[in-house]
């Protein structure tokens, strides 16, 4: 039987190494670099890119301890997963549903900063930015409805041209950099780097989504650490380049613009630079928003599966090498959904990143908690889950009032559950019943059969 199992799994996983970094590098990089490098410039100045390296550093361990559980565990549900196994199925359905429910949020902040780049690239104002995050949402979702074996190697050309990009980007305009851009270095206090750190944390959210996917890997416990190991390099060198040319390039501009990147670029290649960066800003939005509605998709079925949430709504196709349709459908009416109110009420992006990363803080606690109890006592994994658990509780208390968003929705998980075991209790106590009184009916018979 175990043999049987074995050989389904291998069959059934399609990616590999490459595909997998591929993945990573676009849930991870995404849209953090296009917009965060100015809203933590304008948080901490210079000092933004002490919150840089202190999150680049965090990584390493945070995507070890994650790699680990998804090699041992390989299951749609990732931390999901993980956190009913070590804790129950009440921690189970919380952190399910704070992942399930951050993706519309995170997915219209990144679609939102995609539409700033469209708009200052070929004009149109906030229309031609509405039409274009909306654009970008439907063909991130038409994507993952064919399935991940299309996505998976649409993303390994994408993250190496935004590789390139990026890189040449920040090689150019080097000759560029002034020293007076980094002085004052703290122009708003040693203590602004803290709510810094907690704005890019949005840029390193995903190193727990491909959890979520680690059932589609050929060989999960070989491939997924060797694609997490990538990833975190790339990523890390990306990030600190890019920032730091944002800040030393531009100085104070970088503060006040919409499309940073695309400023720089304009510096380091001008000419054509605003396009090169929408283009930028699309291969990287459709990146994080491709491997997080394809990892929604995978937990909504999973939790349905699971009775976390609805199965009539969600299906029970939480299988890996399934498109879980159903769930997929119900990401993306929520999505689309949210864009419409975000756009028709006028709100910037900032919020929406603020309680993303409430949600996906909450997440990593839970996970790297559920980490120590499931890896091997004192392994490479054992000691990264607990360096990253210290970290994670620093960052849910710099947070804020932006947990109140994943408290209500841990309480309605709870809710839900308590629901949902009352519907079941009845039902199960009337088959009881009802079985009983057919066998009492069956035992009267024999004894009128019996003679006296």
């Amino acid at each position: 039987m175990a043999a049987e199992q074995n050989e389904v799994t291998e069959r059934r996983g399609r990616l590999g190494v490459l595909q997998g970094t591929a993945l990573y590098v676009g849930a991870v990089l995404g849209t953090g670099v296009i917009a965060l490098p100015a809203l933590a410039a304008d948080a901490a100045g210079p000092a933004s890119l002490l919150a840089w390296l202190a999150l680049v550093l965090l990584s390493a361990p945070l995507a070890g301890a994650f790699a680990a559980l998804g090699a041992r565990h390989p299951d749609a549900g990732g931390v999901s997963t993980y956190a009913r196994i070590a804790f129950g199925d009440r921690a189970a359905a919380v952190v399910g549903w704070c992942f399930f429910f951050a993706i519309p949020l995170g997915a219209t902040a990144a679609a939102l900063f995609f539409g700033d780049y469209a708009s200052a690239a070929w004009g149109g104002g906030g229309t031609r930015a509405a039409w274009a995050a909306a654009a970008l949402m439907a063909l991130v979702i038409a994507a993952n409805a064919v399935g991940l074996r299309l996505t998976g190697r649409l993303q390994l050309v994408f993250a190496a041209l935004l590789a390139v990009l990026l890189l040449s980007s920040v090689v150019l305009s080097l000759p560029h950099v002034r020293r007076e851009n980094l002085t004052p270095f703290a122009p708003h206090g040693w203590a602004a780097v803290g709510p810094a750190a907690t704005l890019l944390v949005w840029s390193f959210a995903g190193w727990e989504a491909i959890t979520h996917l680690a059932g589609e890997f050929r060989r999960p416990a070989r491939d997924l650490p060797r694609a997490t190991a990538a990833a975190v390099v790339i990523v890390g060198l990306l990030y600190l380049s890019v920032a730091f040319a944002v800040v030393a390039v531009l100085g104070a501009e970088a503060a006040e613009s919409d499309a940073p990147l695309g400023d720089l670029m304009a510096r380091g290649l001008g000419g054509p630079a605003q396009t090169l960066a929408a283009l930028a800003a699309l291969l990287m939005t459709f990146g994080v928003l491709n491997t997080y509605f394809a990892s929604a998709a995978n937990l909504g079925a999973a939790l349905a599966r699971d009775g976390a949430l609805p199965a009539l709504m969600l299906g029970r196709d939480g299988v890996a090498g399934n498109v879980p349709r159903r769930s997929l459908a119900v990401v993306a009416v929520l999505a689309l959904l949210l864009l419409g109110a975000v756009l028709g009420a006028g709100v910037g992006p900032k919020p929406l990143v603020l309680m993303t990363t409430g949600m996906f803080v909450t997440v990593y606690a839970v996970g790297v908690a559920a980490a120590l109890r499931l890896l091997p006592r004192r392994s490479a994994g054992w000691w990264a889950a607990l360096v990253s658990l210290i970290v994670v509780l620093a960052l849910l208390l710099m947070t804020g009032r932006y947990l109140l968003w994943p408290l209500f929705v841990a309480g309605a998980a709870l809710a839900y559950l308590r629901f949902a075991e009352r519907r079941r209790r009845p039902v199960t106590t009337r088959r009881v019943g009802a079985f009983r009184g057919r066998a009492r009916e069956a035992g009267a018979a024999r004894s009128e059969r019996e003679p006296v």
